[in-house]
């Protein structure tokens, strides 16, 4: 069986660490798939000492996740779980694994949910390209009076977005749906509208999307991260699209990538109605979110 030093250097040697997932350090990675090998599976944020035992075939299986994880599978994947604002959710192939740089929004969304219930007990949710449904999720479990659509394009996001549904036991508050951005929405009539929109758009360049690093760009959905020419093809959408689909007073949180201020803010300017802007900045100082408010 591999020791803990002898399995430390061999991932050392070939690990190259992901700047979206700070978390993931040698050491943690290690500690995820130890506990993944011995049947004790958590997300890398929750794997602390002390580390279970590990039998001879426990071990052989903790050796085989080491070589996975450096032939370039996403960690979250081996172990089957990510952490996502304080909640834990299933992660796996189909949709993207949830950022820590994403937790931005997530602040965001939870902020202009604290407006929305100060008016409204029991407020109508959008979380639009829900993914694994983790924005979804945590809208419903910090607000237990709410109902809420959750909405991607691609199913297999969504089968996964089911997972975690039933995980969490909000099977009758979050409804799933299908489609195109707003589009997904017919099912429920041309009058839905909303307290709260939150969105996780792909707003990375075509040209990026297609030269991401093999760990992304060959084992999580590209149509998660690819948003047009310029990236930002549904944001633009979403910026007009979304007040059809706002109840007056409601709120709009979205994230962007880095560089996409000016042009985002000129967009939303050239808008009307669109009030109380508020912006989240990542370390370095750089806006990667918002939160606007619709007043027609």
């Amino acid at each position: 069986m591999i020791s803990w030093d002898e399995a430390a250097a061999r991932l050392r040697g070939g690990f190259v660490p992901a700047p979206d997932k700070p978390e993931e350090t040698v050491e943690a990675t290690l500690r995820a798939l130890w506990f993944a090998a011995a049947g004790q599976a958590r997300p890398v944020s929750r794997a602390q000492p002390p580390l279970p035992p590990l039998d001879a075939d426990q071990g052989a299986t903790f050796k085989a996740l080491i070589d996975r994880r450096l032939a370039g599978e996403p960690l979250a994947y081996l172990v089957g779980l990510q952490e996502f604002m304080g909640l834990e959710f299933i992660a796996a192939a189909g949709a993207l694994i949830p950022r820590r740089e994403t937790e931005l929004l997530g602040a965001a969304v939870l902020s202009a949910l604290a407006e929305v219930q100060q008016q409204t007990p029991q407020p109508r949710l959008l979380d639009l390209c829900t993914g694994c449904g983790n924005l979804a999720v945590m809208l419903a479990h910090y607000a237990p009076g709410a109902t809420v659509v959750a909405t991607d394009l691609e199913q297999a996001a969504l089968d996964i977005a089911a997972l975690n549904v039933r995980h969490h036991h909000f099977g009758e508050r979050i409804r799933l749906l299908q489609g195109n951005l707003f589009g997904a929405l017919a099912p429920l009539g041309a009058e839905a509208r909303f307290e709260l929109i939150s969105c996780n758009p792909p707003y990375l360049s075509s040209r990026h999307a297609a030269h991401m690093p093999p760990e992304v760009g060959a084992a999580e959905p590209v149509a998660a991260f690819d948003g047009g020419p310029f990236g930002l093809s549904i944001v633009l959408r979403l910026l007009k699209e979304a007040p059809a689909h706002l109840a007056p007073g409601g709120w709009l949180c979205f994230e962007i990538g880095a560089g996409q201020q000016a042009l985002v803010e000129s967009r939303i300017k050239q808008q009307s109605g669109y009030t109380d802007m508020h912006r989240a900045y990542d370390s370095q100082g750089v806006v990667r979110a918002y939160r606007l408010c619709w007043q027609p």
